[in-house]
């Protein structure tokens, strides 16, 4: 077996990891993500509680889980370029799949199937971006971020698109959405077939068998694990929050929107905080920046803060995950990246698994998302940090 060469060359490695970028994008910006935008509608047609409305997303997630714990032999199998490119059409079947009906059962299995081709195609993708941008240590970190930067244009996209298909087409017109993000995907998945970005001889097989310690690096699992349970909570209902809230079409596309945007900007931001030491120091820093960014909307629910909130939520939600990767490329071997990146999101699977359906079930029992009267909830002047989210954003 012979392990990914560092030193490798490679021609234009920045537009091959972002090529490589549209794997996250289709199958995590779209796959997972827009199902958020599409949520409130399917609730509401559907007769969906939010139990059954954060279930989707945990069948995802269990997908996303059961396929990171395969990772590496699938790539071992079939090598890393494959392993991409297969996920990413997965992920094109399930967001036909959720056009095609709204049976609840066929729909389960399109977010299955989503989770399991997501997570296949970001192992396999972040080992080869990794390697790329290895070939060029003095850019290694601002060369990773781009890949990390692909869910963002995902979101973005989405954004731009979901909640004015549901203004324009009205109650009941979810599907439609879904069909649009199947065209988008399949516009974004081109390029990926398309470019060479077959994997040398010296890479194909990056998955050898590696002894990876699970014990060494607990503490940072179980921190991975904790981030996957509470970012999915916040992506999967803070669109439904804005809804409930009073936010019509603009508002929940300009919220989402700005998630989206902060991505791009993530590999300035965060460049040399990601350079720090071998430690879970970088990802220690941008955690806690991130859990700010998510607690905001609890302190004030007006325009400013949840704009705010998209912001730094934003920013710092992308480069947590790259900062996982930058870690395991300061601490293992080439050969070991694959059975590293695949431990990493597994720890963060099991926590995405458990994240929707627990908060969905919190939320049916306090019967609302929404803290203010006027937007049934209870909470008496319109929140505590400041200004009624329906009276400033209106339908």
């Amino acid at each position: 077996m012979h392990a990914p060469d560092p030193t490798t060359s490679y021609a234009h490695p920045a537009r091959l990891i972002l090529i490589l970028s549209l794997a996250p994008t289709v199958c995590l910006g779209i796959g997972r993500f827009a199902y958020s935008l599409v949520l409130p509608d399917m609730r509401d047609s559907l007769g969906w509680s939010y139990s059954a409305a954060g279930f989707m997303n945990t069948i995802n997630a269990a997908g996303y889980l059961a396929s990171a714990l395969v990772a590496s032999k699938f790539i071992k199998r079939f090598g890393l370029s494959a392993t991409v490119r297969g996920g990413t059409l997965a992920c094109l079947v399930s967001l036909a799949l959720c056009a095609l009906s709204g049976n609840f059962v066929v729909l389960s299995f399109a977010r299955l199937l989503a989770g399991l081709g997501a997570a296949a195609a970001f192992v396999g993708g972040a080992a080869l971006a990794a390697t790329i941008a290895q070939s060029q240590a003095s850019r290694a970190n601002f060369l990773l971020s781009l890949f990390y930067a692909g869910p963002g244009l995902g979101i973005l996209s989405s954004g731009l698109i979901a909640p004015f298909v549901l203004q324009a087409f009205g109650p009941g017109s979810w599907w439609i959405v879904w069909w649009a993000m199947t065209l988008l995907s399949i516009a974004m998945t081109v390029p990926l077939l398309l470019a060479p970005i077959e994997t040398k001889a010296s890479m194909a097989d990056a998955a050898a068998a590696t002894e990876f310690a699970i014990w060494p690096v607990m503490t940072y699992l179980a921190g991975y694990f904790l981030f996957g349970a509470g970012y999915i909570a916040y992506m999967t209902f803070m669109i439904a929050y804005v809804r409930d809230a009073g936010g019509g079409a603009a508002a929940q596309s300009a919220f989402w929107c700005l998630i989206g945007l902060s991505a791009f900007v993530t590999p300035w931001v965060w460049r040399s905080v990601l350079a720090l030491d071998r430690g879970g120091v970088s990802t220690t820093i941008i955690l806690g920046v991130n859990a700010v960014g998510a607690s905001l909307p609890l302190f004030g629910h007006s325009i400013a803060w949840l704009a705010t909130s998209a912001l730094v939520f934003g920013v710092s939600f992308f480069a947590i995950v790259g900062s996982t990767t930058a870690f395991v490329r300061f601490n293992y071997p080439p050969a070991a990246w694959p059975t590293a990146i695949a431990a990493m999101t597994i720890a963060f699977g099991v926590g995405q698994t458990l994240g929707p359906i627990a908060t969905g079930a919190i939320t049916d029992a306090l019967g609302s998302l929404s803290l203010c009267p006027q937007c049934g909830g209870g909470d008496a002047g319109g929140g505590r940090g400041g200004g009624c989210v329906s009276a400033e954003i209106g339908a």
